[in-house]
C-alpha cells in the first residue's frame, strides 16, 4: 500500500469535516462514521490512523483555536494606535463575536467534567491565560488606559472568572441572571482600576455566554 506523502494535508481534511460536524449537530451527536461520511474518501481506519478518537479531534481544534489567538497577540502587541485596554478589549471581542470559538467552547465544555481534564484547564488558566493577557494590562499601566495597581491579580481574574465563572456550564444562568453576573465582574474590575468592561464588550460578553449555554437542536 503506498504511503500518505502529505498526511498533514489529510489530518486538515479530516478537522475541517469534525470542525463542521461539530458546528452542525454537535460533538456529542457527531459519530466517527458521520466524519467518515462528510469525508466521502477515507475508512474509518483511515481516520484513527491520525486521531486515536474524536476526542483527539477536538482537542486539536482547540490547540488550532489557541494558536490563531496567540497570533493575533502577536499583530495586537506590534501596533501603536491602540492602547493596552483597547487590546484587551479587541481580545474578548474578537473571541466572543467569533461563532466557531463559541462553538467550540460549548462542544468542549461537558469534557470538562472530567477532573483530569478540568485540572489541565485550570492551571492553563491560572498560569498560561494570565500570562497572555499581563502584556497588555502593563501597556495599559504604562499607556495610562488600565490605572490599577494590581495587574498580576487583574490578569488572574480576567482569565480565571471568564473561563470559569462565567461559563453557564458550570454556573446554569438565564439571560439576566448572565447579565447580571457579567455587572458584577465589571464592577469589580472597575473598583480596582481595570475598566475592561464598557457597555458594548458587556453586551458581547452576554451574547457570547448565551450562545455557550444554548441546547443544540
Amino acid at each position: 500500500m503506498a504511503r500518505n506523502a502529505h498526511p498533514e494535508v489529510t489530518e486538515r481534511r479530516i478537522l475541517a469535516a469534525a470542525k463542521k460536524l461539530f458546528a452542525e449537530q454537535g460533538y456529542e451527536k457527531t459519530t466517527i462514521q458521520d466524519i467518515v461520511d462528510e469525508l466521502g474518501d477515507l475508512s474509518k481506519g483511515a481516520i484513527y490512523h491520525h486521531f486515536k478518537s474524536k476526542e483527539a479531534m477536538l482537542e486539536r481544534l482547540n490547540d488550532d483555536d489557541w494558536a490563531a489567538y496567540q497570533q493575533l497577540h502577536e499583530q495586537m502587541d506590534s501596533r501603536n494606535d491602540l492602547t493596552g485596554l483597547e487590546k484587551i478589549r479587541l481580545l474578548f471581542s474578537t473571541s466572543m463575536d467569533s461563532t466557531e470559538h463559541l462553538d467550540l467552547a460549548r462542544d468542549t465544555m461537558p469534557l470538562l467534567d472530567d477532573p483530569a481534564t478540568l485540572a489541565a484547564n485550570l492551571q492553563f488558566w491560572s498560569t498560561k491565560l494570565p500570562t497572555f493577557l499581563r502584556t497588555f494590562i502593563d501597556e495599559g499601566i504604562r499607556d495610562g488606559s488600565l490605572p490599577t495597581e494590581y495587574p498580576a491579580e487583574v490578569a488572574q481574574l480576567l482569565a480565571l472568572l471568564c473561563n470559569y465563572w462565567l461559563m453557564p456550564h458550570f454556573y446554569p444562568a438565564t439571560r439576566a441572571e448572565m447579565e447580571h453576573r457579567i455587572r458584577c465582574l465589571r464592577t469589580m474590575l472597575d473598583a480596582v482600576g481595570a475598566p475592561v468592561f464598557d457597555d458594548e464588550l458587556e453586551r458581547r460578553v452576554l451574547d457570547g455566554m448565551m450562545r455557550i449555554a444554548a441546547v443544540r437542536q
